[in-house]
């Protein structure tokens, strides 16, 4: 559940992008603080590992108007995507209000997408959370690849295996570029607004 600040009037709201290992998480990032620089008012952090991976979270609040007479405050988080820091990424969900799942487009990581789901399934079941309830939206990274000829699964594929049973908002998307990447957050930071909203009456 999101930070409520009574005496300052401020709603923190905390949206982590999730994913398996080398999917785009930082790089989406890295291409809103650079998207919306004038809108964020602190530094990113970034904390990596030998392997150059990210190893906490990004941190990235910045300031989005008022939510019932609070103002609102994003806190935008990725989880390292490697299997061996399964216990930071469930750190990192701890208070969590929204997610964005990245999956990684190409054919080899179609195996990596659902297994990466589903212990993020597991992982908020342990806030008792559900992944059914809790504000979601899919995003298909590294679409821009198949025009350098990496074999790309195609979206009807992503979405069977990924979004048949959630039934979430899905964008395409090359992180690195930035396409479909102010479309995803757009779409996270309204659905989580919506749903605290609900939470404030």
């Amino acid at each position: 559940m999101s930070f409520i600040n009574l005496k300052d009037k401020v709603v923190q709201v905390k949206i982590v992008y999730y994913g398996p290992g080398r999917g785009g998480k930082t790089t989406n990032l890295e291409t809103i603080n650079k998207k919306y620089k004038k809108q964020i008012q602190s530094d990113m952090v970034s904390l990596k590992t030998h392997g150059d991976r990210t190893l906490f979270f990004d941190f990235l609040p910045f300031d989005m108007g008022k939510i019932r007479g609070y103002d609102l405050k994003i806190q935008l988080y990725t989880v390292p995507g490697q299997v061996k820091y399964n216990a930071t990424r469930k750190l990192v969900l701890r208070g969590v209000d929204g997610l964005v799942f990245v999956a990684d487009a190409q054919k080899e990581m179609r195996e990596k997408n659902i297994r990466s789901l589903n212990q993020l399934h597991e992982n908020l079941q342990s806030y008792n959370e559900s992944i059914f309830r809790i504000p979601l939206v899919l995003q298909y990274n590294k679409v821009d690849l198949r025009d350098q000829g990496v074999d790309i699964l195609p979206i009807d594929v992503l979405e069977q295996d990924l979004n048949s049973k959630l039934k979430v908002p899905s964008f395409e998307a090359s992180a690195l570029s930035g396409y479909g990447v102010p479309e995803t957050l757009k779409k996270i930071i309204s659905s989580t607004v919506v749903s605290i909203q609900k939470k404030l009456l």
